[in-house]
């Protein structure tokens, strides 16, 4: 087995998903047929995140979209699009690529993550 680094895994999760931009995203945001997915660590979605974001840490990603498990979280399979964002893309990228793995589709991430959605100035909440 030939062993890859972060960024080539990364690579390949951008060429398997759909990336969308942040304008694209803020024309999403509010829809009732979107669900924002804020995929970075606790303490980082305690800083601030996109109105209306459930959390999933990417840590814990594979366990909440599991229907199986008791602490699935059925956002994850409502059927809605699934727009994922972490602090700059690379964990949301793969966490796009693993939910499309485990069958979940009408999914992307946004180019840029949190740190896009903020220097563009769109909405935040604490």
């Amino acid at each position: 087995m030939t062993s890859r680094t972060a960024i080539e895994l990364v690579r390949d999760a951008l060429a398997e998903i759909e990336t969308i931009t942040v304008d694209q995203a803020r024309e999403l945001l509010g829809r009732d047929d979107v669900v924002f997915v804020d995929v970075r660590e606790t303490v980082e979605y305690q800083q601030g995140t996109i109105p209306h974001a459930i959390h999933v840490p990417r840590g814990m990603l594979e366990w909440y979209a599991d229907p199986t498990l008791p602490i699935h979280k059925a956002e994850l399979r409502s059927g809605k699009r699934l727009v994922l964002f972490c602090a700059a893309g690379g964990r949301s990228a793969l966490a796009a690529k693993t939910l499309k793995e485990m069958g979940i589709g009408n999914l992307c991430h946004i180019a840029g993550g949190y740190a896009a959605w903020k220097e563009a100035g769109l909405p935040t909440k604490s």
